[in-house]
């Protein structure tokens, strides 16, 4: 079973988080609700099993708890995925709601970076839409995965944070597929 539990305290926030990539039930709370259904829409599209407690410092703004949830999911993933022995590696998605269209391309390489170029209208969604880029950085790095997220176009907020979040799950979705029995790499090493 690919999975991992992550405790995280900082003197911002503290966060419990449980991961399986093979699927689960999902519980999420991070006092930030908006947050909390991107989350819960990126488990369900990825097929994985997460349940995250997240409490912080949301009275300043949720940058600190935004990230942070970020950094343990990717840690968490990294960790689940063990030796990456047989993955599929390599995924794309190119996902529609309603006006929007998102597109996401990952490499579960070992090797950390994000390309996202997304663009938000102004204004809200009740949530500060900067803290998306931010959520995918952190994960990014902490998964040790490379991650192109790109919006081709879209007007509502909602939508497209909403085609961000599920373009990416069902790109990593595809990526962590059990293919082989072998490693995906010529170099026999992912990193």
């Amino acid at each position: 079973m690919r999975s991992a539990k992550i405790v995280r305290k900082t003197k911002e926030t503290s966060i419990e988080l449980s991961l399986n990539i093979d699927g689960g039930d999902i519980a999420i709370d991070t006092g930030i609700g908006f947050f909390d259904h991107m989350l819960e829409l990126f488990a369900f599209h990825g097929g994985f099993g997460l349940s995250l407690k997240a409490k912080g410092d949301i009275n300043v703004d949720g940058h600190h708890t935004v990230e942070d949830a970020g950094i343990a999911f990717g840690e968490a993933f990294y960790s689940a995925l063990g030796d990456k022995v047989g993955i599929s590696r390599y995924a794309q998605t190119l996902l529609p709601m309603d006006e929007t269209l998102a597109e996401s391309a990952v490499d579960i390489s070992g090797r950390a970076a994000l390309v996202f170029n997304v663009a938000f209208p102004p204004g809200s969604a009740g949530f500060d839409m900067e803290l998306v880029e931010e959520f995918f950085r952190a994960f990014a790095a902490n998964a040790k995965i490379t991650l192109h997220i790109n919006l081709r176009y879209g007007k509502n907020n909602h939508h497209i944070a909403e085609a961000v979040f599920k373009s990416a799950a069902r790109s990593l979705r595809e990526a962590v597929k059990i293919t082989s029995d072998a490693l995906p790499s010529t170099k026999g090493c992912l990193a």
